[in-house]
């Protein structure tokens, strides 16, 4: 239930009044915006961004998909590595989301999975209009070392991300907690980790309100300590 309280995780904190707002801030009209191959055709900065990362097939693009409510803004597929370039979708309120290239396995070439990691870690590590970097994590498998390498990076960068642990259906509702705990374990001493985890599923849509009012929250924050023009 959209703005219910959840106990594993600090939604329950977040309003009605921010629900809503989500719901409103990501219903209005999304666009492709660009597909970037290389950090020189990475677009103009338009608004304030946040990227989707995480292990190939993890379901980045289908999450985006549901946050926007749109099927096909996001190509998504069943074989990993199908986004080999940053992505950038808008939206009138100056939010741009962000498609990252997926690490780990994927039916490309090595030299070619080399070469869109280090874009991704080089957009990560540059970026300022990038306000959070939302990590996923599939939720029966929790962290991995191969997370390490870009949590690493991350954390040297100083960028704040959050991890999301998606497809949440293929838990036990009783198995949550601890889920989100053996999470919160593996990142305690992280210094850029945001303290609260998302628990999240694109095909339920559990976690999705909440989460796009998070997003609404973080967009004031950064809005109220931005110095002015």
């Amino acid at each position: 239930m959209p703005g219910s309280a959840d106990p594993t995780s600090s939604s329950s904190t977040l309003s009605p009044a921010e629900i809503e707002a989500g719901r409103k801030l990501f219903a209005a009209p999304w666009q492709f915006l660009a597909a970037a191959g290389s950090l020189a055709a990475v677009p103009a900065t338009t608004g304030m961004e946040i990227a989707f990362a995480g292990r190939s097939n993890v379901g980045k693009s289908s999450l985006i998909n549901a946050l926007t409510g749109r099927r096909m803004l996001a190509r998504t597929s069943h074989t990993p590595g199908r986004t080999q370039e940053l992505i950038f979708f808008a939206n009138p309120a100056n939010l741009v989301l962000v498609d990252l290239p997926g690490y780990g396995y994927a039916s490309a070439p090595k030299a070619k999975i080399k070469s869109w990691t280090a874009l991704a870690h080089g957009y990560l590590g540059s970026r300022a209009a990038l306000a959070r970097v939302y990590l996923l994590l599939d939720a029966r498998h929790g962290l991995k070392p191969i997370d390490a390498p870009l949590l690493d990076a991350l954390d040297r960068a100083a960028v704040s991300y959050q991890l999301v642990l998606t497809k949440a259906d293929q838990v036990k509702p009783a198995d949550y907690e601890a889920v989100i705990a053996r999470v919160r374990e593996g990142c305690a001493r992280r210094p850029a980790a945001f303290p609260d985890i998302a628990l999240t599923s694109t095909r339920t849509g559990h976690g999705i309100p909440e989460l796009r009012a998070a997003i609404v929250r973080l967009m004031a924050q950064r809005s109220a300590v931005r110095p002015p023009t």
